[in-house]
């Protein structure tokens, strides 16, 4: 299906949003406002964005510590996400989970995970209850090139294959596995290429063009939909931040960071709306304003809200 104008607007309100969110979350972990650590998404909005524009709020998705941008492309609400990064009583995890294990279930967020690797047999086990209840869901595996080394990636294909599950893995090649190099860790350019081994389509996409991704998206939820099986989708992209707040990233090539900084894609989709008639620079700068004033908003929601309660700590750690 064509993409309209309204989609491409869309896309880059989320993509706005995610950077914005993330930009704030940066600030306030500086100030000493967030307790534990924060990996932050930043140049990395469009991979998210484009997964999640071909998604209902019936399918689900699997995060990783790199989270925020996953779950504001899949509909969640920034004040309660606000709320967790705080360790409020308001957030999604009632103050618990912080930022690496954000859920929400009605939506369809299994959660942000610590665990490297760890979503992608979760992915495999919601895809499996996609497929046994025969309701058309699907379910998404969102993980890093570095989680493509991990014994849990070849396990997940592997059964998705076998079992012809409707999931669809997408790895976010952002070059680095904490502070060690895509080449130093594997000797393949394209991760993409491990899909041949599992008999499941594999397609390599520029991860900062937020239409490339929706549109190499699109045929693979489309496929699981259809019953034909897992896809592994490669969006090639870029962590503009040290692997947590707080790591200079003095371990990149200063060349490449900056020619990756060029390749933003936010001002991407900016000029390509201008170019194409569908917004001015000025609608353009209102959507940038309106979503400056919901962060706002989620942080003084987030300042206001109360702490846990002690006698708390144990309410929905166990299953009764």
């Amino acid at each position: 299906m064509a993409l309209t104008p309204k989609d491409l607007l869309a896309f880059y309100r989320t993509m706005v949003t995610i950077r914005t969110f993330e930009t704030k979350a940066a600030e306030l972990f500086a100030a000493g406002k967030l307790p534990g650590f924060v990996h932050l998404y930043i140049g990395e909005e469009a991979a998210a964005t484009g997964v999640c524009a071909n998604l209902t709020d019936a399918d689900y998705i699997t995060s990783t510590h790199r989270g925020h941008g996953h779950l504001i492309a899949k509909g969640g609400r920034v004040d309660l996400m606000m709320a967790e990064l705080y360790g409020k009583a308001t957030g999604y995890c009632k103050g618990k989970g912080g930022s690496m294990h954000i859920a929400d279930v009605d939506l369809g967020i299994l959660g942000a995970n610590g665990i490297v690797g760890a979503g992608q047999p979760i992915a495999v086990g919601a895809a499996f209850a996609c497929k046994y209840r025969g309701n058309g869901t699907v379910a998404v595996c969102f993980f890093g090139d570095g989680a493509a080394n991990r014994g849990t990636f070849h396990e997940a294909l592997n059964l998705a294959s076998i079992w012809k599950l409707p999931v669809v893995f997408i790895c976010e090649n952002n070059m680095y596995g904490i502070s060690n190099c895509q080449r130093d860790h594997m000797n393949i350019v394209d991760i993409a290429d491990r899909a041949a081994a599992y008999g499941i389509p594999g397609a390599t996409v520029d991860g900062n063009d937020v239409v490339a991704v929706y549109e190499a998206a699109a045929e693979a939820v489309r496929r699981a939909r259809g019953g034909d099986g897992p896809s592994l989708i490669e969006c090639k992209t870029w962590r503009w931040r040290g692997h947590f707040e707080g790591d200079p990233g003095a371990y990149k090539n200063p060349d490449e960071q900056k020619a990756w900084l060029a390749k933003d894609p936010i001002p991407r989709l900016a000029q390509k709306l201008i170019d194409l008639g569908h917004a001015t620079a000025a609608d353009l700068a209102a959507i940038d304003d309106e979503v400056k004033a919901q962060v706002a908003a989620a942080v003084d929601f987030a300042e206001q809200s109360p702490d846990p309660d002690p006698a708390d700590v144990l309410t929905d750690v166990y299953a009764s």
